[in-house]
Order: structure tokens, then C-alpha cells, then sequence
């Protein structure tokens, strides 16, 4: 949890802190670690090749420095690990789909007043282009990469034997879960444009001959098929409350009796509804870019849980370090028949007895 702002000197700190992203966004723009790739340069050489000021190039990077993306032996600079690979487009771990992304949200938070006063998602006129969800989803890969192998290593699935990753775009986590379960199959359910990034990844995954592919917009149509376990991750912010409980009533139809849905998201789990500070933040990403999404409390996600005919409710425990949202991780079950059949036997005494 972030300090919370009392006096107006942690104001200004706050809004201040605008500028060290600004400063990696420039290096991103100006092509730096890419252009530095696993050479170490001069820095008047390096202006040079940027065609930039040798002024100007000699403040960022000495912020990128002390930062520690770049490395500094006097007027020579070299990229470190994560420059030399992840921010390097001639690196075979480069992220830029997600750090191309990420630089259009800069210029996306600046017209926040937009949809504050409109309640409407930025360019909400304009249709959402197949090319632009393509890169999205890759974009979505590209977050996950180490987060999934690190979350799916924490959550055994026992004897389950299939499992749906609802709205799993890129099926990153549908294959972290196949690498981590070798009798397990798997499917991604998304939008055709996803799934056709999902197939492209999996291509390369030894596990893909257990992965398949169901497109369907499961906001308004039923999940076909049965499943032991389904995942529903970084999904539930995109969608009303109302859209959620329809999704849950669908989810809960598509698993076997004593089968498990487990949410991965944004959670708020104070009562006011604040806290954590990042999954109140990203609400702000929900207003920007979609017509009806939010973050939710664990409370009335539990509440909808149970409207659906979810029991079994509970918070999964997760390594700090490792999680991608902090109590992110929720599950319900569906009563498995013999709970069911206790359940329509009580029922049966109580009548007689009120006879």
C-alpha cells in the first residue's frame, strides 16, 4: 500500500514522479537500446548516430544510468541486461508489442478529462481494427511471460484433466498451466483475432498438441463444453457487474459438478473500496479505455459467486513477489454431486418434519 498524501510537500513528490517514466519513454522513442544493442559506446559517437544533441543525450542518459537500464564508465555508456535484451528490437526477448503500448498510454492519460466528463472510453467512436487487437494481445503475451510459469507453479489442479482459460488471449497462461500439468488439456476461449495470436505462440510450445481453440464472444453466448477447472484472468475489469454475472452464470454451467473457477484480477479488498492503491489506479485504465469496465471488491465478486450457485469461496494464497495483483487471486467451486444430494436430503427431512 502506498503512503497516503497528508502535507503539500508529498503533493508535489507525488506529482513528480511524472518524470523518470518520461525520461525512459524518451529512450524508447529515440530507438536508444536498441541502437546501443551489445556494443558500448562513446557518448559523442552515440549523439552522433541518434542524430540528437550531445547535451540533451548526455542528461538522459545519465538519468537511464542511475536509474540502471544503461551502464556509465565515464563518457562511455552500455546497455544493461534488460536494455541489452527485453528493450533491444534486434533482441529475440524484445517486449515491443507491450512497450509499444505502453508508450501510447502517455499520451492516453494526458486526455484523461475526456472520459471523466463524458463517461465514454478515448476514440470510442472509432472501430477497434483486427490489427490493433492482433498487437494487443501480443502486447498481453509479452506482460505475462514469467508471470505465468511463476503463478500456475502455485496452483495444483490435483486430478483435474481439463481446463479453459476464459478470455485467455495469447493463451499464455493456458500453456503455463499444460507445462505445469503433463495429463492436463487445455483450451483458449477469446475472439477469433486473439486466438489467432494464440496459435501463432503455441506453435512453438511443446505442449500445444493439448491446446485448443473455442472463439466465441462469451459475453453473450454459452461456453460449450465441459471443464474440471476454468481460469478467468485480468478479464473481470473489462466488464459491468452486469456483464460478470452473466459471464459467471455461463462459467458455472460449463463445469462438472466440484469443478473450480479461479479469478486473477484487480481486487479491492477494503471495505470503502481503496485499497490496494494500484487496483483502485487501474480503474482509471478502465474509464480510458472501455464503456463499462471497473475494479471490483472481493465482496460483491463473492456476492455475484454466489448468485451464480458458486460455493467454496476463498482467496488463494500467493508468494509476494510472484503475484500479479496483491490478494489478486480468488476461487469457487461448484457443489459436486454428493454435496448436492446431502443438500436435496436435508431438504426432504425438513419438509417431512414440517409435516
Amino acid at each position: 500500500m502506498r503512503p497516503r498524501i497528508a502535507t503539500f510537500r508529498e503533493f508535489r513528490d507525488a506529482i513528480s514522479a511524472y518524470r523518470l517514466p518520461r525520461v525512459l519513454l524518451a529512450a524508447l522513442e529515440l530507438d536508444l537500446f536498441t541502437v546501443i544493442g551489445d556494443r558500448s559506446w562513446m557518448l559523442t559517437t552515440l549523439a552522433k548516430k541518434l542524430k540528437v544533441s550531445e547535451r540533451g543525450l548526455n542528461i538522459l542518459c545519465r538519468n537511464l544510468a542511475s536509474a540502471g537500464v544503461l551502464h556509465k564508465q565515464g563518457s562511455v555508456y552500455r546497455n544493461s541486461q534488460l536494455g541489452a535484451t527485453a528493450l533491444n528490437a534486434n533482441h529475440p526477448a524484445y517486449r515491443g508489442d507491450y512497450l509499444n503500448l505502453i508508450r501510447s498510454h502517455w499520451t492516453d492519460w494526458i486526455r484523461l478529462m475526456e472520459p471523466i466528463r463524458s463517461g465514454l472510453p478515448l476514440d470510442h467512436d472509432v472501430p477497434d481494427s483486427l490489427d490493433f487487437r492482433r498487437r494487443f494481445t501480443r502486447a498481453m503475451h509479452h506482460r505475462t511471460l514469467e508471470m505465468a510459469p511463476a503463478i500456475t507453479a502455485q496452483l495444483p489442479l490435483g486430478h483435474a484433466q481439463t481446463l479453459l482459460d476464459l478470455g485467455g488471449g495469447p493463451g499464455t497462461y493456458a500453456l503455463a498451466f499444460l507445462a505445469q500439468n503433463p495429463r492436463l488439456r487445455a483450451a483458449v476461449c477469446d475472439r477469433e483475432a486473439a486466438l489467432e495470436v494464440a496459435k501463432e505462440i503455441a506453435s512453438t510450445h511443446k505442449a500445444s498438441r493439448r491446446l485448443s481453440y473455442v472463439p466465441l464472444d462469451f459475453t453473450k453466448d454459452p461456453i460449450p463444453g465441459t471443464y474440471d477447472v476454468i481460469w478467468y484472468s485480468n478479464v473481470l475489469h473489462m466488464y459491468s457487474p452486469k456483464e460478470n454475472q452473466a459471464i459467471f452464470r455461463r462459467a458455472r454451467a460449463a463445469l462438472r459438478p466440484g469443478g473450480r473457477f479461479i479469478i486473477q484480477d484487480a481486487f479491492l479488498c477494503d471495505r470503502e473500496g481503496l485499497y490496494p492503491t494500484e487496483a483502485s489506479l487501474f480503474a482509471i485504465s478502465m474509464l480510458l479505455f472501455t464503456e463499462r469496465g471497473n475494479t471490483y471488491t472481493v465482496s460483491e465478486t463473492a456476492k455475484w459467486l454466489k448468485q451464480a450457485g458458486f460455493v467454496s469461496i476463498k482467496p488463494v494464497p500467493i508468494r509476494k513477489g510472484t503475484e500479479d495483483w496483491e490478494e489478486g487471486i480468488w476461487e469457487a467451486s461448484v457443489p459436486s454431486l454428493r454435496s448436492g444430494m446431502i443438500a436435496s436430503q436435508k431438504g426432504s427431512s425438513k419438509n417431512r418434519t414440517a409435516r
